[in-house]
């Protein structure tokens, strides 16, 4: 194919090899979608855009469990947690909750534990 072509490139199996932003948006709202029929007492928490990184809107259950995705803003953050339907707070005002901190406890002890 040309230099200038438009057609993206493929990898060796034929697939595209990243998804348009239009199906990373797509596959994102699914997952948020997923995690909140999925969980009990989901909330989600907005974390501002840093050095590092852009704004995320993180998702944490009742039971700790969290996901986190990248939005385009902390507008779009609020926006999105009410369409999902869930209490939405920002993360420099309220802090993270202890039940994350201790989910995550617990993750790190179950990796470490060796299977028998």
């Amino acid at each position: 194919m040309g230099l200038f072509s438009r057609r993206r490139a493929r990898t060796a199996d034929g697939a595209p090899d990243a998804p348009s932003p239009r199906q990373a948006q797509q596959a994102t709202l699914a997952h948020l979608r997923d995690f909140v029929a999925t969980r009990v007492g989901v909330e989600a928490y907005v974390e501002p855009e840093t050095h590092v990184t852009q704004t995320t809107l993180m998702l944490i259950a009742t039971t700790g469990e969290w996901t986190r995705r990248k939005v385009p803003g902390a507008k779009e953050a609020y926006e999105l947690a009410r369409n999902l339907g869930i209490p939405v707070y920002d993360v420099h005002r309220t802090g993270y909750p202890q039940r994350m901190r201790d989910w995550n406890a617990s993750q790190r002890v179950t990796r470490r534990t060796p299977e028998a």
